[in-house]
């Protein structure tokens, strides 16, 4: 099993500004209902760790690329997806680190253009470099963006952007 303590890509956690919309009403425009996770383990896309039990977290639905449509012009059209992610109830800390997070599972690699189409998408099984399946999706220059998506669910898990 490979650790990096260092990376070149930086895992985008989903920012307290988006946090609080989500937490006002989702991309679907549902009401945040919270509740305290009995078990912990859910993936957060705030903080990018598992959930501890007793934790209050929020299950939301989330369009990944809308926001950063709207930052760049970008027109994904029907790739304009929303999808579950679990977020803390309240405000957190964010990540604790820009290490990349959640990468010890199969995991897909889905790779957009810059007009927010996908080009295509790579499964990373472990033990596999994930750091370098990444380095090999950036070396296509046509390559904006990676989603990196749990493959049992295909939940977006979070956003890479070209080092």
């Amino acid at each position: 099993m490979t650790t990096h303590t260092t990376t070149t890509h930086v895992p985008r956690a989903l920012t307290e500004p988006v946090l609080a919309e989500l937490r006002t009403a989702d991309d679907v425009g549902h009401a945040l209902t919270a509740v305290t996770d009995p078990e912990g383990g859910a993936p957060l896309r705030c903080c990018l760790r598992r959930s501890q039990p007793g934790e209050r977290i929020a299950l939301v639905s989330y369009a990944p690329l809308r926001r950063w449509a709207a930052e760049t012009g970008a027109a994904p059209g029907a790739y304009d997806e929303q999808g579950p992610v679990f977020i803390h109830a309240e405000r957190c800390g964010g990540p604790e680190s820009q290490r990349l997070a959640f990468t010890q599972a199969h995991r897909v690699l889905r790779r957009y253009s810059r007009d927010g189409h996908i080009l295509g998408g790579r499964l990373v099984t472990p033990p596999e470099d994930f750091e370098g399946a990444l380095t090999e999706a950036f070396t296509d220059p046509e390559v904006a963006l990676v989603h990196v998506r749990a493959v049992e669910y295909g939940c977006f898990l979070y956003e890479v952007r070209r080092p």
